[in-house]
């Protein structure tokens, strides 16, 4: 979008950037709107941009004259509500103007009053209400005549086409629905349109765009009037488009029978999993669901089988880290824990580290709860809380299978830690999660936890905290400069506060969903235990304490291993803030 407002002369580059700060202050999403709001440009020079992003035609309601067989085919109090209007019919096509041509519910609910194909195309909401006013409140028609529409230059991306495709799915699937509470209800009704072609389609479709769009996750969250459907990308939600809510139950349905769950039951918590192939690649789907006051929310989890095979050196370890991790897990014995928060990427780290001790010479064995990736020549073991399989009675029966390595999905209470402990004193290398802010926090939860500093001591080999940032696109991405005292805050050491540094940032494209990021790396914290890290623990010493000691043995805080990665121009330093920094950091 940015880049169509830049190279059309209605943006320049400073004022730009200076949205950008003001985006970055104010914490609004849409940079399109700050910049109506500073009043660089208008709301009509912003849509026009983003028509052209989304592959949508843009019609100027000023310029161009209305079609009035099209104003008759829709009734005035569906044009009103969707503010959408009607502006062109030719043979079984209608095009209707509105703001946002993603809005599934108006475009469905228009297909059906008109019994015709609806296209839409982009207009400026202002001047869709004043057409709405002179058209629909009593003023006069005007004569048919041909409707000017500017079109977007065409181009390779595949969202707009995809969408395109989503939306014939919803069109076929809601065709001869009614939207009253009553069918949205009826389970039998929802059972049965759950097995039809149209919403089996629809299921399909949203998945395989989610892992087109390198999504990591999919929300699916009924709401009061529609169904909205929200991917996550790089760590960041992003909205990906509305379903009519006289869809929602046949499509949860259909998600659930996918998931293999029980789709008469929608009041307690469910959990399931969907295998799918795309584009030669398979995926698993970890499917969540809940109960909320307008339906179930379901969520999946897209597992990438082939993410956990990329190796410690892609993760994005610093050399330095990635050397001492490397002799950490080659010690015979002893427990390595990996910390941070869900979703920061501890579970593929584990399996990369599995991946590089997995040898015909070693037994490993893990207990997950659930087994996320499945791994050639390690034994997997998933809990079953119903049938009394814990993390604790698991970890007992691997001690009587002759183990090497032993990975414990997470170290959630006293009997787990205890037990894996034991295995670490006895001859084995231990992997295992903590939830916890940093490295040197790991040691104090194990101690909260109930386990005797002493014994925390004799197994933990080290810990590494770690979270995910989104990298800048290497694609499209620009330098510019900043004095040395503005990274301050990150540890950077100088001599000249107004000493000029060098950074990157990302350019907004059509390859980055016009965010300048592309993809994630790790940012880490890692923690080695020494004689004096050793002696703070034992005597329950002060946090601060501890982290001075970690840091005098060589650990690099998060902040820092984010400043060298802001450096590399590998991110910038907003996103580190976002992913690092704390209050009272």
């Amino acid at each position: 979008m940015v880049q169509f407002l830049v190279e059309k002369g209605y943006l320049k580059q400073e004022q730009f950037d200076e949205a950008q700060k003001v985006q970055q202050q104010t914490g609004q999403t849409d940079i399109g709107k700050v910049l109506v709001s500073l009043n660089m440009v208008g709301e009509r020079e912003v849509l026009q941009a983003k028509a052209q992003e989304m592959g949508f035609a843009f019609a100027d309601l000023d310029r161009i004259q209305i079609d009035s067989s099209a104003l008759n085919v829709v009734p005035e109090r569906m044009v009103k509500t969707h503010n959408a209007l009607p502006v062109k019919k030719d043979g079984n096509n209608l095009w209707v103007a509105m703001a946002n041509p993603n809005n599934l519910v108006a475009l469905d609910d228009i297909k059906i009053a008109s019994g015709l194909r609806v296209i839409p195309v982009v207009a400026v909401t202002g001047a869709i209400e004043d057409a709405i006013k002179k058209y629909y409140g009593g003023g006069a028609v005007m004569p048919e005549a041909a409707t000017t529409i500017t079109t977007p230059t065409p181009t390779s991306a595949a969202p707009a086409n995809f969408n395109a495709d989503i939306r014939m799915a919803i069109a076929n699937a809601g065709a001869g629905r009614k939207a009253s509470d009553e069918d949205v209800d009826a389970e039998g009704d929802a059972e049965k349109m759950a097995e039809q072609a149209p919403i089996i389609k629809l299921a399909n479709a949203l998945i395989q765009q989610a892992v087109s769009d390198r999504a990591s996750d999919i929300h699916v969250e009924p709401q009061q009037r529609a169904v909205r459907v929200r991917y996550r990308i790089d760590g960041v939600l992003q909205e990906a488009m509305t379903v009519p809510r006289n869809l929602m139950a046949p499509l949860i349905s259909r998600l659930k029978i996918m998931a293999d769950m029980n789709i008469a039951e929608r009041r307690i918590p469910q959990d399931g999993r969907i295998e799918v192939r795309h584009v030669g690649k398979e995926y698993d789907l970890r499917v969540s669901s809940i109960p909320t006051p307008f339906g179930e929310k379901i969520v999946m989890r897209i597992l990438d089988k082939s993410s956990v095979m990329i190796g410690l050196q892609k993760i994005g370890f610093t050399e330095e880290n990635q050397v001492k991790i490397e002799e950490l897990v080659s010690q015979p014995n002893g427990m390595f824990l990996c910390t941070g928060p869900t979703g920061s990427g501890k579970t593929t780290t584990q399996y990369s580290v599995l991946n590089k001790l997995n040898t015909v010479g070693v037994n490993i064995i893990t207990a997950e709860d659930p087994v996320e990736y499945q791994l050639n020549g390690i034994a997997q073991v998933q809990m079953n809380r119903k049938a009394g399989l814990t993390f604790a009675t698991a970890l007992r029966a691997f001690l009587r299978q002759d183990p090497d390595i032993i990975m414990v999905g997470e170290m959630r209470d006293l009997e787990t830690a205890e037990i894996a402990i034991e295995a670490a004193l006895t001859g084995h290398l231990v992997l295992s999660t903590l939830h916890t802010n940093d490295a040197p926090s790991a040691t104090l939860r194990m101690i909260d936890m109930g386990v005797e500093p002493y014994l925390i001591t004799a197994t933990v080999i080290g810990v590494l905290a770690q979270r995910l940032g989104r990298k800048i696109d290497p694609d499209n991405k620009e330098s510019y400069q900043v004095p040395a005292s503005d990274l301050r805050r990150f540890g950077l050491q100088y001599a000249d506060p107004d000493e000029l540094v060098t950074l990157y940032r990302g350019v907004p494209a059509e390859n980055n969903r016009m965010t300048g990021y592309r993809g994630r790396t790790g940012i880490h914290e890692l923690m080695t235990m020494n004689a004096e890290i050793a002696e703070l623990v034992v005597r329950r010493a002060p946090l601060n304490d501890v982290k001075e000691a970690a840091k005098a043995n060589g650990m690099k805080e998060l902040r820092e291993d984010g400043l060298e990665k802001v450096l590399n121009g590998v991110t910038d330093p907003q996103e580190i803030m976002r992913v690092v920094f704390t209050a009272g950091f």
